[in-house]
């Protein structure tokens, strides 16, 4: 009977063959034991990748408007604390400039007029926030301040007022000045750094966007602007020789912005309606994304008991390969003689 057997070096060779293809093997598992998926996602999908590249790129996009809901989240509440600082200066100042131009008397006017110019430096700020390099109240133009600095409009606004000789003359300019449209040589045209409608749209969904409708050329904010500004002219020494004129100017600065509460409480619950919307498509989206990753679980997911058996036995294979490799290499003339 013949046999046939294998030279030292087919065996050295046929080890390390085996060993190395064990080796692979136990370093594969052990991944798919950590990570909960099959390495092979062929195998695992049987041989179909259409549903699981449908799935994954469901996943890929959800992501993306995961991100987008966020930045659109961080706008709104960025915008929703600058409006709010707005209208608490509104309200206070409102209320300090009415007082002031009802009295009438030295004091009670230049202490309002003061305090109305530190106000409008603060609300200018406010409708300048910006979080991540974006402008909140620049529309489109995010990479722009959306006011320019109170001093550029106090000085456009006592070149409007120019030739004014009476309180009434100075409120009708000043108002005019504010509300010009585009092209009037008006705040769109000399302070008004932003562009557009809003901030947005933002993409938070499929077919679903979201834009948030507010810029510091809002009417509202517009009238706390005016407010302001004429109480900072009055302390800038607006018709110094007629205190009565004085007086009413701040009466009708503090009556302008004690306006704006309704209209600013308007344009804080538009925000707070985009804002529910961005909730809303982020709170589904994740609902979607869990599910798709439910799914994908089911289709890549490497059974962990089953794993782990086949990580033993492998384990157990490449020992052996390493005792077999040490025993060859320990053989010798007398050992095989024995």
């Amino acid at each position: 009977m013949n046999s046939v057997s294998f030279g030292d070096l087919a065996q050295s060779q046929m080890l390390r063959r085996s060993g190395a293809a064990a080796q692979q093997r136990l370093s594969r598992l052990a991944e798919e034991l950590a990570s909960g998926q099959r390495a092979d996602k062929a195998a695992a999908a049987g041989g179909d990748f259409k549903l699981l590249a449908g799935i994954e790129r469901s996943l890929g996009l959800l992501d993306t408007f995961r991100t987008t809901a966020e930045e659109a989240a961080a706008t709104g509440a960025g915008i929703q604390v600058a409006l709010e600082t707005v209208q608490v200066l509104a309200e206070d100042a409102g209320n300090a400039l009415t007082g002031a131009g009802t009295q009438g008397t030295a004091v009670a006017v230049n202490s309002a007029a003061s305090a109305a110019r530190q106000q409008l430096d603060a609300a200018v700020a406010a409708l300048n926030a910006n979080i991540g390099d974006r402008y909140l109240f620049s529309g489109s133009a995010t990479d722009r301040k959306a006011v320019v600095a109170p001093d550029a409009i106090l000085a456009a606004l006592s070149g409007a007022t120019a030739g004014s000789t009476t309180a009434g003359d100075v409120l009708t300019a000043v108002r005019d000045w504010f509300d010009a449209p585009s092209g009037g040589g008006g705040f769109l045209d000399l302070a008004f750094g932003g562009a557009g409608a809003g901030s947005g749209p933002f993409p938070v969904g499929e077919g679903e966007a979201v834009a948030i409708p507010v810029t510091a050329a809002d009417p509202a904010l517009l009238r706390v602007l005016e407010g302001l500004a004429l109480g900072a002219m009055v302390g800038n020494g607006l018709m110094s020789g007629d205190p009565g004129a004085r007086a009413q100017v701040l009466r009708s600065a503090g009556e302008t912005l004690m306006s704006a509460g309704g209209p600013l409480s308007e344009l804080r619950g538009a925000v707070g309606t985009a804002e529910a919307a961005v909730d809303s498509a982020a709170t589904r989206n994740r609902a979607e994304a869990a599910a798709l990753g439910i799914a994908r679980g089911g289709l890549v997911a490497a059974d962990p008991y089953e794993t782990a058996t086949a990580l033993e036995e492998a384990r157990s294979q490449l020992e052996m390969i390493y005792l077999m490799t040490a025993r060859l290499s320990g053989l010798s003339l007398t050992e095989y003689l024995r």
